[in-house]
């Protein structure tokens, strides 16, 4: 029974975020932070942050980059096989994607018909907030001493991370410089300053 279960946790947990999660991947980060760290207690605060900095370099859309990974760790740390870790990441990864498809096939259906609807109007108008408010979360969660490290432990890396930060938001928010070169400039100055740090 309890092997059972945790596959339809897996299935169960995955279907909620990927049906609620509006506004995209961002927007569910906060709903996998809950779900697979607070409720679930799949995978620790670090690990997920780690997560979320490996989905964002990896091709494909966070959301599901993350379900692959929890799948597999949720499974692996069940004590079941490797095998069945991989088939617990096809899983979550399903499972995060099937609202989506079930959603889209019936807007396709309707949403061309029925757009200027004033009641469609009107549930649209509702929903944009919400994912602002989703996305903004996901920005919070992530500003934490896993990510930025801790002023009272490691000064020095704090203040970098503070201008890593800082250095990323401003070339990307103002002057509109490619995300990816971002992320690739920052990963190779960061390393660059670690590896010239003492040991």
């Amino acid at each position: 029974m309890g092997a059972a279960l945790i596959w339809f946790k897996l299935f169960w947990s995955f279907f909620k975020i990927g049906l609620f999660g509006f506004g995209g991947g961002y927007g569910m980060i906060s709903l996998i932070q809950n779900e697979v760290v607070e409720k679930q207690a799949w995978i620790s605060n670090s690990e997920f942050t780690d997560i979320v900095a490996v989905s964002q370099m990896t091709p494909g859309p966070i959301g599901i980059n993350s379900a692959t990974y929890v799948g597999f760790k949720a499974i692996e740390n069940a004590g079941m096989t490797r095998t069945q870790a991989v088939l617990g990441s096809l899983l979550a990864s399903f499972s995060v994607m099937l609202p989506s498809f079930i959603i889209m096939l019936l807007i396709s259906a309707f949403f061309m018909r029925y757009q200027n609807h004033p009641s469609v109007r009107t549930v649209l108008a509702w929903l944009r907030p919400v994912v602002v408010g989703m996305l903004a979360a996901a920005v919070l969660l992530l500003l934490n001493e896993e990510n930025l490290g801790s002023f009272k432990t490691d000064k020095l890396q704090f203040y970098v991370s503070i201008a890593l930060f800082a250095s990323a938001f401003a070339v990307t928010y103002v002057w509109r410089v490619n995300p990816i070169k971002v992320i690739l400039l920052s990963g190779l100055f960061g390393g660059l300053f670690y590896s010239l740090l003492p040991a």
